[in-house]
């Protein structure tokens, strides 16, 4: 008898061991948004150097990368739901590969920036089909810190561009910046063709066999399999119909629309000025030289560390009094560093101040709005129109991307240090008061039952009651 127990709790922990090695080598499409986003920021002063490029041609260097996204968030929603989950993340890395070295050995301007189109074409399709994928592979009680690992993979591979940037930057090899990059991109399509296909998708092409195959290397027993089985089945009744139900169902809208100021308020907080012009920032605080970078690699350290804060205490605490918390240190962090950029950083411990202020700000967002965004916009939108819903909110994420990444230098250069700071700052007080009243706390609840209580027409706010 007690064989039989160690065999059914090894049996127990090989499934739990599995399904984290899938969610986790999903989250790798993370890593390559990161390193997108890390690469550029050391890179763009020596790019500039080389191709004589003025601030508003920076802009478009570094904006131009959104833009491409925008457009395969769009594509990824048709992408996902004809070639599946799995296949998605393969045309999205091969994309990225080719991309990179794209970037590496452009020639111009003119041909970085379609370069940087095309990366962007793959981080688009990754961004929207990797929280997809997991959040269709993983257990209810774990699916948020699953989730919150591809935000972990997105804040490793910004530290990684950034200390693979500042090394580089000794003999100005903005090219090796740019391609290096493709080596890890290489590494994930070899890794994601051994993943299982969604089994929600499998069920969608009426490949139940194969679907309850995935689910049993998945789930911790039989029984679990069995309910998850009936429950897609239930809602699979009806087929996908996301553009049509947007229009017919006001309860769907409600969660589309959701999705999409989620994603705003993700992007409008401030951490990608931060991520894609870190080295200037520092610049503005009196750092010159390689000082710029490092101080760079150190805010890609403090965002992966304070990444862990929200893997810890997402399904422990839930999302909203985390996602409070965030928003509340960004505001603080934001407005001070705003404020000591107002006055100017004329000594040292002026300028250790505002770096420890911005790493502050760092860690608010690192720990609640990063990874928690896409927690939510992954858990919220209901099955019929499940794809849909997340390519509008990812597509969102984008369009809001470029809209910060293409006028920040604009800002600096019309508005003054402190005032662009001041409004990142009262932005965040804004959010404080949007998940207040808005944001449903989705801990522990399963997918059906978050649909089940927004199509009953629950407040948004009580959905994952």
């Amino acid at each position: 008898m007690s064989a039989i127990v160690q065999d059914s709790s090894a049996a127990i922990h090989g499934r739990e061991q599995y399904t984290f090695f899938t969610g986790g080598m999903a989250a790798l499409a993370g890593l390559m948004f990161g390193l997108d986003i890390g690469v550029i920021s050391g890179a763009l002063d020596l790019i500039g150097k080389a191709f004589h490029a003025s601030d508003q041609a920076k802009e478009w260097i570094v904006s131009s990368m959104m833009f491409g996204a925008a457009v395969g968030a769009l594509a990824a929603g048709m992408l996902s739901f004809r070639l599946g989950r799995k296949l998605s993340l393969i045309l999205g890395a091969i994309l990225f590969v080719v991309g990179s070295l794209f970037c590496a050995f452009s020639w111009d301007i003119q041909s970085l920036i379609v370069a940087r189109v095309v990366l962007g074409v793959a981080i688009g399709i990754a961004t929207f089909t990797a929280p997809l994928y997991i959040s269709e592979i993983a257990p209810p009680e774990k699916r948020g810190s699953m989730i919150s690992t591809y935000q972990l993979m997105i804040t490793i591979g910004i530290l990684a561009a950034f200390v693979s940037d500042t090394l580089f930057s000794y003999s100005g090899a903005w090219r090796w910046m740019l391609g290096i990059v493709a080596v890890p991109g290489i590494l994930f399509l070899i890794g994601v063709t051994r993943l299982p296909n969604s089994p929600r998708w499998l069920m969608m092409r009426g490949q139940k066999r194969e679907a309850r195959e995935v689910l049993t290397a998945l789930r911790a027993n039989k029984a679990a399999v069995d309910k998850e089985v009936g429950e897609i089945e239930e809602q699979l009744r009806r087929p996908q119909i996301g553009w049509s139900l947007f229009r017919q169902n006001s309860n769907f809208r409600r969660s589309v629309f959701l999705g999409i100021i989620l994603q705003v308020v993700q992007q409008f907080t401030g951490m990608n000025v931060v991520m894609y012009y870190a080295p200037r920032i520092f610049e503005v605080a009196g750092f010159q030289g390689h000082a710029q970078l490092w101080g760079t690699a150190i805010v890609g350290l403090v965002n992966v560390l304070a990444t862990f804060i929200a893997i810890g205490l997402v399904d422990r605490l839930g999302r909203r009094p985390v996602l409070l918390t965030g928003f509340t240190v960004m505001a603080i962090g934001m407005g001070v560093l705003g404020f000591l950029l107002h006055i100017g950083t004329h000594d040292l411990a002026m300028r250790l101040f505002a770096v420890a202020m911005l790493l502050i700000f760092i860690t608010g967002f690192a720990m609640s709005a990063g990874p928690l965004i896409w927690v939510l916009c992954s858990e919220v939108q209901p099955t019929k129109g499940r794809d849909f819903g997340i390519a509008a909110s990812t597509f969102t994420n984008w369009v809001a991307n470029f809209i910060v990444g293409i006028t920040f230098l604009s800002m600096l250069n019309g508005l003054g240090n402190g005032p662009t700071f001041g409004i990142y700052a009262a932005l965040n007080v804004v959010f404080i008061l949007f998940t207040f009243f808005f944001v449903p706390e989705t801990k522990g609840i399963t997918l059906e039952g978050i649909e089940a209580n927004l199509m009953a027409g629950k407040p948004l706010r009580h959905i994952g009651t």
